[in-house]
């Protein structure tokens, strides 16, 4: 049996236990689908109480390094790759380090958007009635709140014509777990994003690389591999995909839905970036057979925790027939917050400051690294360093004081390259920002 020592952590001991299983990942001593030691057997082992093991277990599904069966125990899911990027990042082992390894909005230090709507709430009496369940009320509210904010993307929906769910991960997960068969392929692009891929694992749905260019997938070899692999579902991020930051054409996204119905494939569009760019979602192309996931988490505020999912009535029935299974994770005070901030324009305010701000970024980023800048690509969260980098680069940027995610961790298949993922957003000022890029620079220097 696996014991963690949680000697000598200042965490509490949940954290501490959970720190504990994604080291055990990194390390190779946990192995994908290894089962983790039942929670009651594990507390009296480390001589602690069975609900801190809960909880640790609880958490640490969240960060999808696990995954809970009932009945049959709590299994490892992501390898270190995948979970490196989950893991709790602690001070003390950080240093000086400055951390661009996570896509999170850029915070706005003296927003105080939170505290007035929290304060309205209270003054209207409305706060602790947010204790109970959501009422039916509040669910419609959430709907129509959800149609609005969807209506930017070029969708006009209905308020039954989407469901809500606790952010566009569980979103995907809903998806695939109503589309697909265990074992049933899954193409994706080339490069994907890390949840994705989890949720993948989770399901056991084996992934198959698709080819990309800057452009995003090539439609070509999506038509080989639906052909090759018997593939029904295809699950992709057409704007400003993750990690590349490639958004699909309008010549690309035509070719693609011409693929997809001649393929009859199922399309399940990760467009949680979608508000942050311009091109337009492939739901739009072909609405019969896709599933478009958005979220507020990229765009407005991560802790909110509320996504949506949009699509055909008969799409939608397949992952909730009773309209309710998915939204079962969000709080009341979430739909609340979420409902009067798209109301009041407070949520397109937040937007328009990120986009604002993501371009200013973006400049820093082309004047700091010059010819390593990609070219031709829309303004992102997130840069996508190609184009022959050294071997190591995410190394030798980590031994220059920046964290940044190699290729390998997005990576499907084998012999992903050297490029790394840096998130332009994560940085707490474009001061902080300058000096990590400037450490990349030096990690990358032009011959």
């Amino acid at each position: 049996m696996w014991l963690p020592d949680l000697t000598g952590s200042s965490l509490p001991t949940y954290l501490a236990l959970v720190e504990a299983i994604a080291a055990a990942i990194g390390r190779g001593e946990l192995k994908p689908g290894e089962r983790l030691p039942p929670q009651r057997r594990l507390a009296w082992t480390l001589g602690i109480n069975p609900s801190t093991v809960m909880l640790a277990y609880r958490e640490a599904a969240r960060r999808h390094l696990v995954s809970g069966e009932v009945g049959r125990g709590t299994y490892v899911l992501a390898g270190s790759r995948e979970a490196s990027l989950f893991r709790l990042k602690q001070p003390a082992a950080q240093g000086a380090l400055i951390d661009l390894s996570t896509n999170v909005p850029v915070h706005d230090p003296d927003n105080r958007d939170l505290s007035v709507s929290l304060a309205a709430l209270a003054a209207r009496g409305e706060l602790d009635g947010l204790q109970a369940y959501p009422s039916a009320a509040l669910v419609e509210r959430a709907h129509l709140a959800g149609a609005t904010w969807l209506r930017r993307r070029g969708l006009e929906l209905a308020p039954n014509g989407l469901l809500l769910c606790a952010g566009a991960q569980q979103g995907v997960s809903a998806a695939l777990l109503a589309l697909c068969e265990a074992g049933e392929p899954i193409l994706v692009e080339r490069f994907t994003a890390p949840g994705i891929k989890a949720a993948a694992r989770q399901l056991r749905l084996p992934l198959h690389g698709v080819a990309m260019d800057e452009r995003g997938i090539l439609p070509d070899d999506l038509d080989r591999q639906a052909r090759a692999t018997g593939a029904r579902v295809v699950v992709l991020t057409p704007c400003l995909q993750n990690p590349t930051g490639a958004s699909l054409d309008a010549e690309r996204r035509a070719a693609i839905a011409e693929v997809a119905r001649r393929r009859e494939l199922w399309i399940v569009e990760d467009d949680v970036y979608g508000v942050l760019g311009s091109a337009a979602p492939l739901a739009v192309q072909v609405p019969e057979r896709c599933l478009l996931i958005s979220s507020l988490s990229k765009s407005v505020a991560p802790g909110l925790r509320l996504g949506f999912i949009a699509g055909a009535p008969e799409l939608l029935e397949r992952i909730d027939p009773e309209a309710q299974a998915t939204r079962w994770a969000v709080t009341p005070l979430s739909l609340a917050l979420a409902c009067e901030w798209v109301e009041s324009g407070i949520a397109e305010r937040r937007l328009a400051w990120q986009i604002e701000e993501l371009q200013q970024r973006w400049r820093l980023a082309a004047r700091v690294l010059g010819p390593r800048m990609p070219q031709g690509r829309a303004v992102a969260p997130h840069l996508w360093l190609d184009g022959a980098p050294p071997a190591g680069l995410a190394e030798a940027c980590r031994q220059h004081g920046v964290e940044v995610v190699p290729a390998e961790v997005f990576a499907v298949e084998a012999n992903p390259g050297h490029a790394v993922r840096i998130s332009l957003a994560a940085a707490a000022s474009r001061v902080e920002l300058k000096r990590a890029l400037e450490g990349i620079a030096d990690a990358w220097p032009m011959g």
